[in-house]
């Protein structure tokens, strides 16, 4: 099985995955101040904090360095058709014993109920059962973000359980539900696809 070292451009019908890089951090702190990405991926835990930007500084300095890593994936979703960046697709938590890997995703507004980020998802999927030779793939998704788990339940990810209360939004306590594909699970359904 091959480590996450090699950082590949992944091209659909509507986007293409390439590795992110320290010009990525601007477009993305705006996509991550957006209120709706980070209250569907729990990154604030209340109202107050949506639409605060991360520190500049730190974000080029993240996204300039998630290219010298092999123990995760960091691609930059971009928009074919407006060839803007607009969002992003990651593998990580990395378990090369268990051949498994997390998935997680966001999508900022300008890329949003149009299949970019189903089309993104089944790009990164593909490639980690396909050329990185993974047993399963996992993700987690929040309650209160059904529009994400039909995603994930379209392309074959099965719900494995729900982390009760696993965060608390404006006081609220909202479940976490964990779902994964398997290989075998992605072989039969790749072909639906």
């Amino acid at each position: 099985m091959k480590d996450l070292s090699h950082k590949p451009t992944l091209t659909g019908h509507l986007v293409t995955l390439r590795p992110v890089t320290v010009d990525d951090a601007e477009a993305m702190i705006a996509i991550m101040a957006d209120p709706e990405v980070g209250r569907l991926t729990g990154s604030v835990s209340n109202s107050a904090d949506l639409g605060v930007a991360p520190p500049l500084e730190g974000s080029r300095d993240w996204y300039g360095s998630r290219g010298a890593t092999d123990d995760r994936l960091d691609l930059a979703v971009v928009d074919k058709a407006t060839r803007r960046l607009v969002g992003e697709a990651v593998l990580n938590c990395w378990d090369p014993d268990a051949r498994s890997v997390s998935f997680r995703t966001l999508i900022g507004p300008e890329g949003r109920g149009r299949g970019l980020g189903t089309e993104a998802t089944r790009l990164l999927v593909r490639y980690a059962f396909d050329e990185l030779g993974m047993h399963r793939v996992g993700l987690e998704v929040f309650d209160f973000n059904p529009r994400a788990r039909h995603v994930y339940e379209k392309l074959g990810f099965v719900h494995e359980g729900t982390r009760r209360h696993a965060l608390c939004f404006d006081g609220d306590w909202i479940d976490a539900h964990d779902m994964s594909i398997l290989e075998h699970e992605w072989a039969t359904h790749r072909g639906n696809l």
